[in-house]
């Protein structure tokens, strides 16, 4: 049976499987929620090949996926790196559009996810947003505290710009940032990725294959209350319906759809992402599968996957290693080739008010010490 290898993320010693398991889906956001014993066969079963990083948050659900995966991971604790998140605030179970990052809220959050995943200890914990109202140093300030108490191992950051990384790095070691990377999302190659490369800092893509839109599902697959549905519609009737009937469009696939609709100004070049994966397809049955996994890896590539051409040193099995790892960069360049970073342009989501780009956080000397 294959299984996943595992790679460094960070500097600090975390060690976790190349792919990670997000279980986001399992609760709802894409359509409604999956049965939870079939999800707990899914965790058991991604285990068993190799996955060691699950990744939830405490607004996922919010809470129940929290929950879900303290069910799972009974008896098998020891095989796992749990990561979790916090920022946003939730109020009588529901998520209110306002994010926190002061130490009271930093340390009810992480009793809580604590609790509800039935551990001592999270291995990853990450700010899921940055507070516009704190101060980053602040925030890392508690999460540091958390660390030296023992309820943390490794702390991240999701969605915050490269200043706000600096100056989270220098609080305490930043382990991991975690970003939106696709073929369709590249910006965090101007100057993310190359700081926390600087800093030895892991990078974490979320949503490498679109949320699932490269998987080449048509928009009716997708059930009316799946957000990727509702938030393409909603951009559909507002911005693209006249780019529609201009070029006579059609459509077939939510990655069409999504380039089309974010990046309005491609033009003839909406459907080139889907059109390079099913070349891969045609051209040898499961080498798609191929295609996704080189997109689905950005972030390695990005994070220091060995350089195929340093052969110097001699060692059992490193042949063969060399020569998948140039396999990888073959397809990865292929779609390199046929979605030139230059050529994605546009929001790359509904809200990217929510964004590192519209996320910073204010100046240390302007912390009052009073919650937000």
């Amino acid at each position: 049976m294959a299984t996943v290898p595992k790679v460094p993320l960070g500097s600090q010693g975390l060690e976790v499987s190349a792919q990670g398991l997000g279980c986001l889906g399992m609760c709802g956001f894409y359509g409604p929620p999956k049965p939870e014993e079939e999800m707990i066969q899914l965790i058991h079963k991604a285990v068993e090949h190799g996955v060691t990083l699950l990744d939830t948050s405490d607004v996922y659900g919010p809470y129940t996926n929290e929950i879900l995966l303290g069910k799972a991971i009974k008896g098998i604790r020891d095989k796992v790196q749990l990561s979790t998140k916090f920022a946003s605030v939730i109020e009588n179970g529901k998520i209110m559009m306002q994010i926190r990052g002061d130490p009271e809220h930093v340390r009810a959050a992480c009793e809580g996810s604590l609790k509800r995943l039935g551990v001592d200890c999270i291995d990853l914990y990450f700010q899921h947003r940055v507070d516009s109202k704190v101060p980053i140093e602040i925030t890392v300030g508690e999460m540091k505290k958390l660390v030296e108490e023992g309820k943390v191992k490794y702390i991240g950051l999701s969605e915050a710009s490269a200043a706000d990384i600096r100056r989270a790095h220098a609080i305490h070691p930043i382990s991991a940032v975690q970003i939106e990377y696709s073929l369709w999302s590249r910006d965090v190659e101007e100057e993310i990725i190359p700081t926390c490369q600087e800093l030895g800092i892991g990078i974490m893509a979320y949503s490498p294959l679109g949320s699932g839109l490269f998987s080449g599902k048509n928009v009716s697959e997708f059930a009316d209350t799946d957000l990727r549905k509702v938030v393409f519609i909603y951009f559909l009737f507002y911005y693209a319906k006249e780019l529609l009937d201009l070029q006579g469009l059609e459509p077939e696939s939510c990655a069409e759809l999504h380039l089309l609709v974010m990046h309005r100004d491609l033009g003839a070049r909406i459907s080139s992402i889907t059109k390079v994966l099913r070349e891969f397809g045609e051209a040898e049955p499961g080498k798609e599968l191929h295609a996704r996994t080189a997109c689905s890896g950005m972030g390695a590539t990005q994070g220091g996957c060995p350089d195929p051409r340093d052969n110097q040193v001699e060692e059992p099995g490193r042949e063969h290693r060399l020569s998948e790892h140039q396999a990888y960069y073959r397809r990865h360049q292929i779609l390199e080739d046929a979605v030139p970073a230059e050529e994605v342009k546009g929001d790359r989501c509904a809200h990217m008010s929510i964004t590192w780009r519209f996320l910073n956080s204010p100046p240390l000397d302007t912390w009052t010490g009073t919650k937000q």
